[in-house]
């Protein structure tokens, strides 16, 4: 998956230049090249230009569209003058959100709508109204969920009938919460890992797709300066290059398929602007790791060995 993040320019209210639309235009253009055709969105991506950038590609291209898969998400709202940041998952804002993304994109609907974060006050009711008709008009034609657990997408479950094809979560090399979490069943360190337990089985087992964000890590095995970094990072980052250089593949390839060895065929979302660096990262779909070599990489990430 492409993740667009990274286009429209500043976090701010400045209009988008034409150095970002020409930035836009590369990133996908590249991903595309590279067989990427899976473009994931969010209505707060600086401060909806994000879209706006990705919309003139698909005004320069129309016929593109279909061949398109765009995922967009909603549920964040900044805050104002009078309101602190905050989540909200009312049926009003959900609806409201969605309208404002299909503007800003210049397409009809959307493939997949995610629910960007879990809103301690959501009501899965109003969400299954808002969703069916969402639906219904032809606006999302799939849903899913971002940043939540198994027993949050169960009570989603408790109303809606649309099946919930998705959870983007953080995975990644340096985040092995999501592998920690069955490792360390039954030991006290459990207590420690992001996650909550079971929600990668849950995932699998109710055929949610896992989608991972933050996958590269920022660069921290790819090429970054990690002189004050632990011991556990150098040395995953020196793995990391020595199977580069065995499997004959870029660092940010084995980083990737680091993640998509894994069984339940985890999606990276990859957000970088550059597009020698979005050709380097779809090189992974041509890299499978061995046992061994995914472990090497595992435990030099965990720091020190399995119990």
């Amino acid at each position: 998956i492409y993740g667009c993040m990274g286009l429209g320019g500043e976090w701010n209210s400045s209009p988008i230049s034409d150095q970002d639309y020409t930035l836009a235009h590369g990133a996908v253009n590249a991903a595309l090249e590279c067989g990427i055709n899976f473009f994931d969105h969010a209505d707060i991506y600086t401060m909806g230009k994000a879209e706006q950038a990705f919309s003139s590609v698909l005004k320069a291209e129309p016929k593109l569209r279909q061949d398109l898969i765009i995922q967009s998400k909603c549920g964040i709202r900044f805050a104002d003058d009078d309101n602190p940041g905050r989540y909200d998952l009312s049926p009003q804002w959900i609806e409201f959100s969605v309208n404002g993304i299909l503007e800003r994109l210049g397409t009809e609907y959307l493939d997949i709508l995610l629910l960007h974060r879990p809103d301690p006050l959501m009501e899965p009711g109003l969400i299954a109204e808002a969703f069916t008709r969402l639906y219904d008009s032809g606006k999302v034609r799939h849903f899913g969920v971002s940043n939540m657990n198994q027993h949050q997408i169960a009570y989603l479950y408790s109303c809606i009938e649309q099946p919930l094809i998705a959870n983007q979560l953080p995975l990644s090399l340096g985040r092995c919460d999501f592998v920690e979490d069955g490792v360390l069943v039954a030991m006290t360190e459990s207590a420690d890992t992001g996650f909550t337990p079971g929600i990668v089985d849950y995932c699998r087992n109710h055929s949610v797709q896992l989608q991972a964000w933050g996958c590269l890590d920022r660069g921290l095995f790819t090429g970054k300066d990690i002189s004050n970094e632990p011991a556990s990072v150098r040395t995953t980052a020196k793995r990391v290059a020595e199977m580069a250089e065995e499997y004959q593949t870029s660092r940010e390839a084995i980083v990737l398929a680091w993640l998509m060895r894994h069984p339940a065929s985890i999606q990276p979302v990859v957000g970088t602007t550059h597009e020698d660096r979005i050709r380097r990262c779809s090189q992974a779909m041509e890299v499978n790791l061995s046992r061994e070599d995914w472990y090497k990489l595992y435990i030099a990430s965990r720091g020190q060995p399995l119990p």
